[in-house]
């Protein structure tokens, strides 16, 4: 996710600086990074071999969340925040595969997304797809941005994305209020799906070398353990199976799940009653 220059004005692109949608990019083999993020990705999964197959794991279950929201929950709007770069199975694809007519707001606050954004914004004719520039830290400019209501009826369902993104908001609790007011403007019978980087599955000599990497600079990732994950989803009803890392969130017939450990993240889905 990227910041918001002090004068309102949106980032440049700098292509020697690191940035998360960038090296989330390179980890999926796609070819939308500069050589720093790919520096930047290498450096971390050396220190941290599991961190490839956690990303493949959270844009696996990505589409499987959107599959069961649109197809056997009957969701026909989606909110997602922090989209990141373009790349298979968006989540416009996947629900307007379940019903063409469903309609889909992308969210994010980075200038190469936005660069790449007329690939997000194809859509079944049927339905509607639309890309907000909008930062996930400013919940009120999002919910009130004419793009959204004019693409989403918040007096009917949403399904509200926020995959691998909450992460990237730093500091013990402050996801919460984020969440909670997003959450607020939905009706009844909206979700929340979310994913988000844990450092539960490390042995304490990972934990501490990824603290002493977060604590150098080195990694833009907060952790955020069970209970505090959990606790994002405080009043709704979790759908089975719960919270559990992204690999084991309804898999695919047949499909290998991989060591908790290698994947690092924690998945769940919610509905508000």
């Amino acid at each position: 996710m990227a910041s918001i220059n002090g004068d309102g004005s949106r980032p440049t692109i700098d292509a020697t600086v690191p940035h998360p949608a960038r090296r989330y990019n390179y980890w999926l083999g796609g070819k939308d990074n500069f050589a720093a993020d790919r520096a930047s990705g290498d450096e971390i999964e050396k220190k941290f071999p599991g961190m490839r197959t956690g990303v493949q794991a959270n844009r696996a279950v990505l589409g499987r969340m959107v599959h069961h929201l649109a197809a056997e929950a009957g969701v026909r709007q989606f909110l997602d925040i922090g989209t990141g770069l373009p790349t298979a199975g968006n989540t416009h694809e996947v629900a307007q595969r379940a019903d063409p007519a469903c309609r889909v707001v992308y969210v994010d606050n980075d200038p190469m997304v936005m660069t790449h954004a007329q690939a997000l914004l194809s859509s079944t004719p049927a339905g509607r797809t639309t890309y907000l520039e909008a930062d996930l830290r400013a919940p009120s400019k999002i919910l009130s941005d004419p793009g959204l209501r004019d693409t989403i009826d918040l007096d009917r369902p949403v399904a509200l994305m926020l995959v691998a993104i909450l992460h990237f908001i730093p500091g013990r609790g402050a996801a919460q209020p984020l969440v909670d007011e997003l959450l607020e403007a939905l009706p009844a019978g909206s979700f929340l799906a979310a994913t988000h980087f844990t450092t539960d599955f490390m042995t304490d000599a990972e934990r501490e070398r990824y603290r002493s990497m977060q604590a150098a600079g080195r990694i833009d990732v907060w952790p955020r353990d069970h209970a505090e994950f959990g606790a994002l989803f405080a009043g709704l009803d979790l759908i089975d199976p719960g919270i559990v890392p992204p690999s084991e969130w309804r898999p695919d017939a047949g499909a290998e799940k991989p060591d908790p450990r290698l994947v690092g993240m924690l998945a769940a889905v919610g509905r508000k009653p």
